[in-house]
């Protein structure tokens, strides 16, 4: 599962936000991550620097054989935020897997 991370220019997107990225979103996918060939992670400052609940991040999977799949989320933090989208995005992954694998 490759990890992508994506950040506007309000966001500064150095290698150490990418590896706590990368670790949050591994870890809230670790149970889906087998059927996942990539991960796309947005990340986005809203106001700015006028501060607020304005980190917007989406968490976007890219599951073999089946269309994207994502889900976003609005906070302060961006670690959390990330985790909170990421941990959406597995359970409707698990959701549509658990529903394929009924079909077979």
């Amino acid at each position: 599962m490759h990890i992508q991370v994506n950040t506007d220019n309000h966001i500064h997107g150095d290698d150490r936000l990418a590896e706590v990225v990368e670790e949050v979103v591994a870890g809230a996918l670790n149970p889906v991550a087998k059927r996942i060939t990539r991960v796309e992670v947005h990340i986005k400052d809203v106001n700015g620097p006028k501060g607020g609940e304005d980190i917007h991040a989406i968490v976007e999977a890219r599951p073999e054989g089946m269309r994207p799949y994502a889900a976003q989320e609005q906070g302060t933090d961006i670690r959390a935020t990330v985790k909170t989208a990421a941990e959406t995005l597995r359970r409707r992954l698990e959701s549509e897997f658990g529903k394929r694998d009924e079909r077979r």
